[in-house]
């Protein structure tokens, strides 16, 4: 009862107009500012957390695709260091001294030496791998001509010498035709007849002499070119070459057969490790007496700046009650001043 005479009188006293505008409209307006504030505020700090999560979520996939290609450069470094090539070529060249005169204009069909090659390895220091085994052999192609048939067995030497022409090594092998009865040649020339005729096949073989099984380069010795010598002055020889195969055993083997599940391997472990010294240093830098002490300064700057600022703000909310309180002062008189400060 009394609530609606107080209404009653304050209604008499402001008016209708006035009465509204202090019961609903201020409080409405008040309402309405105070809601767009709040969701202002919300939506800066929804802002600025999706700018962090951002920045954080970059920061990491940098650091992440700079540990990845670490990982895989160290492992291509490390195989191109520790797996050398597997085979090296170089063709054979042979030479021979011609029987008779040179001036005469008789020709001479007869070799009067041994056919024989210089091959030079490399120009540089080293090319073979120091305590890697290589497979070491010379390959013929001979015709099956009546002369290398009847030639039977001959010998095929090679001579390894250093930059200064010191021998390191020296390898004798002896070789022949594969052997084909009567019967079994007839049958074979017979069956390959039409690819003699339109010169996809030749008669001929390719003979693999085998000089060095195992051989291992000397570390301060290296061979630098090679000296071959086929011991038969009725030889007849299409061409020739000179291999060497690195005989692989070990890690080696693995990584050269399986380079897929070595290379996922390898660099799993070499991201591992990375990131497991990464993640050492960085609690050694966090744990440190600076970072501590520089964390406390920050710690106590804040609170500071938080001090400076709750003051602030009530400085400026009393600032606010004053200018409401002088509003409604001016609007509904001293009584209506008191009555509003009692509700």
């Amino acid at each position: 009862m009394f609530g609606l005479l107080s209404t009653l009188s304050q209604v008499l006293k402001l008016g209708p107009r006035g009465f509204v505008r202090q019961k609903f409209k201020l409080p409405f307006v008040k309402f309405i500012h105070d809601t767009v504030d709040l969701y202002k505020k919300r939506t800066k700090s929804g802002v600025n957390s999706i700018r962090d999560i951002l920045f954080r979520g970059t920061v990491i996939a940098l650091i992440t695709a700079v540990l990845v290609w670490l990982s895989i450069f160290m492992y291509v470094a490390f195989y191109y260091v520790y797996v050398p090539t597997i085979s090296h070529e170089r063709p054979v060249f042979l030479k021979f001294k011609p029987c008779g005169n040179a001036n005469s204009c008789k020709e001479y069909k007869e070799v009067c030496s041994f056919p024989s090659a210089h091959v030079q390895l490399t120009k540089r220091q080293q090319l073979l791998m120091t305590g890697q085994p290589y497979r070491i052999h010379l390959d013929l192609e001979m015709p099956e001509s009546p002369t290398n048939r009847a030639l039977g067995m001959f010998m095929v030497c090679a001579d390894f010498r250093d930059g200064e022409g010191q021998l390191i090594a020296n390898s004798c092998r002896s070789t022949m035709l594969h052997y084909r009865g009567a019967l079994l040649d007839t049958m074979y020339k017979l069956v390959f007849s039409p690819f003699y005729v339109l010169g996809t096949a030749e008669e001929k073989q390719n003979i693999h002499v085998e000089l060095f099984s195992n051989y291992e380069e000397q570390e301060f010795q290296p061979v630098t070119d090679i000296y071959i010598e086929i011991q038969s002055q009725h030889i007849e020889i299409y061409s020739a070459k000179f291999l060497l195969n690195a005989n692989f055993a070990g890690l080696r083997y693995v990584m050269f057969n399986w380079p897929v599940l070595s290379a996922a391997l390898g660099i799993t472990a070499n991201l591992f490790f990375i990131a497991l010294v990464c993640l050492l240093s960085w609690y050694q830098i966090i744990n440190s007496e600076e970072y501590l002490n520089f964390l406390k300064k920050e710690e106590e700057g804040k609170i500071e700046n938080i001090k400076d600022c709750f003051d602030s703000d009530s400085s400026s909310d009393s600032a606010d009650d004053r200018s409401e309180t002088k509003e409604i002062y001016n609007s509904g008189g001293e009584k209506d001043y008191l009555l509003s400060k009692n509700e």
